[in-house]
This record gives C-alpha cells, sequence and structure tokens, in this order.
C-alpha cells in the first residue's frame, strides 16, 4: 500500500501538517468482518497491524503491502482488547468469556496459547503493554488494575480503584497511568506499591474514562471519557492544556484517541461514527471526516508513519492524497 513505512524505527519523514491532516483519505479498505471491530494495535518496530472483533477473530496484516496475513478464530473464549508484545506474531488479547483466565498470551505463528494470566473477576476495559520490558497492565470493570510480567500466569501487583479505570504505560515504561472519577493518577512503575506520584484533575470530568495515553515523547497524556470529552495534559506539571468535545458515547462502548506521531495533533472518533483532528499547539480542530456509522470508531495512528487506521464494521487506513499536497506546494 502507498504510504506504508518500512522502517517503525525511522522519525516521521514528513512532517505532520494541518494541510497534510486536510488531505487525508481512505486507500484500502477491508470490510470482510461481520461483527465490529472492538482493538487494534500496530506493532513498534515492524510493519503489523492485528485487530480484534466481535465476529471472535483476531487479524493479522502486512501493513506494508495491504495483506491479511493471517485470522485466527477465538470461538471459545471471545475476543476483545487486543495488544503486541514485543515480538512481531505475539499479542496477548482480553476474552469475553470466562473472567478468570481472560487474559491469554497468543502465537500468531501457530495458533498456540503461550500462558494464562488469572486475576480479573469481570470484563477488561484496558490493557497497556511495556515494550521495552516484559510487563503490561490491565484494568477491569471489576475495579482493579493487576500489573503482570509476561513469563508468569499469576499478576505481580493490585491497585484498587474506585470506578472504571483506564491505563496506559509511557514510551520508556518508567511511568504508568491509571484513569478514572475525573483524575489522572501518574505511578512510578518500580514503586507503584507507595502510591501516585502524582494526582491529575481534568476539570471537573468524571464520567467514566475510556482510555488514556502518552505521546511518544512522554511529555503529553490524553483522556477520553464517556461523555465525549478528549483532554490533553502536560504529562510532568499536569497543567491542563485543551479539551475537545465529541458526541459522546454508550457506556458499552470506547471513545478512542490517538496522538500523531510527532504529538503536535490529535485525532479521535466520535459518538456518532465521526472522525475529527485538533491541533494540540492552538487547540482548533483542523480537520473532519463525517460519517453514516452511528457508533465511534476504534483510532490509532502507525508509528513513525503519515497514515492512520479506523476500525468499526470495517478496516480502513487512511494516508494523504497526494494530488492535493502537490497543488499546496505549487500555491507556496
Amino acid at each position: 500500500m502507498a504510504g506504508g513505512p518500512t522502517d517503525r524505527e525511522d522519525k516521521v519523514s514528513l512532517e505532520t501538517t494541518e494541510e497534510i491532516l486536510q488531505s487525508m483519505e481512505v486507500g484500502m479498505t477491508f470490510r470482510d468482518y461481520s461483527g465490529r471491530i472492538s482493538s487494534m494495535d500496530f506493532h513498534k518496530t515492524s510493519n503489523f497491524l492485528v485487530t480484534a472483533s466481535d465476529d471472535e477473530s483476531i487479524r493479522l496484516y502486512d501493513v506494508a503491502n495491504a495483506m491479511c496475513l493471517k485470522t485466527i478464530n477465538s470461538k471459545k473464549y471471545g475476543v476483545d482488547l487486543v495488544s503486541f508484545t514485543s515480538h512481531p506474531t505475539t499479542v496477548i488479547y482480553s476474552s469475553k468469556n470466562g473472567w478468570d483466565e481472560s487474559l491469554r498470551l497468543l502465537s500468531l505463528h501457530d495458533n498456540k496459547y503461550l500462558r494464562y494470566f488469572k486475576g480479573h473477576r469481570d470484563r477488561v476495559v484496558s490493557l497497556s503493554l511495556c515494550y521495552r520490558k516484559e510487563y503490561f497492565i490491565s484494568g477491569s470493570l471489576d475495579r482493579t488494575v493487576l500489573l503482570w510480567d509476561q513469563r508468569a500466569e499469576k499478576c505481580q501487583g493490585l491497585l484498587r480503584v474506585q470506578g472504571r479505570p483506564a491505563t496506559a504505560y509511557d514510551e520508556q515504561g518508567l511511568v504508568f497511568a491509571i484513569a478514572f472519577g475525573g483524575y489522572i493518577r501518574m505511578f512510578d512503575a518500580r514503586y507503584f506499591d507507595k502510591g501516585p506520584f502524582e494526582i491529575f484533575s481534568v476539570g471537573g470530568d468524571v464520567s467514566d474514562a475510556n482510555s488514556v495515553k502518552f505521546s511518544n515523547d512522554g511529555r503529553l497524556v490524553l483522556l477520553t471519557t464517556k461523555d465525549g470529552h478528549i483532554h490533553v495534559l502536560d504529562s510532568s506539571r499536569g497543567t491542563h492544556l485543551s479539551t475537545y468535545n465529541v458526541q459522546p458515547v454508550s457506556s458499552s462502548l470506547t471513545l478512542e484517541a490517538s496522538f500523531s506521531p510527532e504529538g503536535m495533533f490529535v485525532i479521535s472518533g466520535s459518538g456518532d461514527g465521526s472522525v475529527y483532528a485538533w491541533s494540540v499547539r492552538s487547540g482548533k480542530e483542523v480537520a473532519s471526516w463525517m460519517s453514516t456509522d452511528t457508533e465511534p470508531p476504534m483510532i490509532k495512528w502507525a508509528p513513525g508513519s503519515l497514515m492512520f487506521v479506523t476500525g468499526s464494521s470495517e478496516l480502513s487506513f487512511w494516508i494523504p492524497d497526494l494530488s492535493k499536497l502537490a497543488a499546496y506546494v505549487g500555491r507556496k
């Protein structure tokens, strides 16, 4: 597929600008899903994308060649959230059936379970992996956040929360965030048992946390909530930088947003199915794409690339329209 990166370690070769965002359009779509996509993840250093969907399938894509390499069905357990480990064909995913072993380490290469992780007693609603180490964290509707080592089936730590938790590691794996109840709590990964070292308010928005993420450089953190708010804060001081508003989502769905690779823009789905982009620096909306869908899409920006993907009842790859960019360059 045109626009696919060849080396995920390289920086973005063409800086993301408002003009580039405004030129983005769907370059490729996979429509062979029979259920909504519930989760997606890019591998950090390869050209692979993995999706999970309500049709109880996990699918592995080669992004550079726009190919679905493999489909694995999880009919017995169901599938909800999915994330790559550091290995490009190994994932951790959460199931929808049977909470006691709701997290599984799966080899996509030979479709073998490598480990089951026991601990949660309800649906897992947040999953974040530390790519530099073999650690990950999960948040559940049982109001616990569990810390894991991929090499052990029992959790290495437990934190209790008072609400639906959203969790995220920073890029270095030194800090993780837990969001619920109108606050983002920052933890030192080495001393998490001592409690958060910082607690940031998101301005009175106490609706359910949906997702929390760090920018690639770790300087920013964003939080999406059920009421349709996307908050961006400075991750070291907790300074509130901006809030973007979209249509609210139902309690059974997730509002997801994503930073562009250099952290200058935020893209997000909306409760009405639309996609929006904002400038972090100005706080202004810079692009939008309307949809006939009526539910928020999953959304992820590809590491080190001028491309993002959306997942709903179909999987779409968004890339710049070079003809529009050529016209823009000509005007300059």
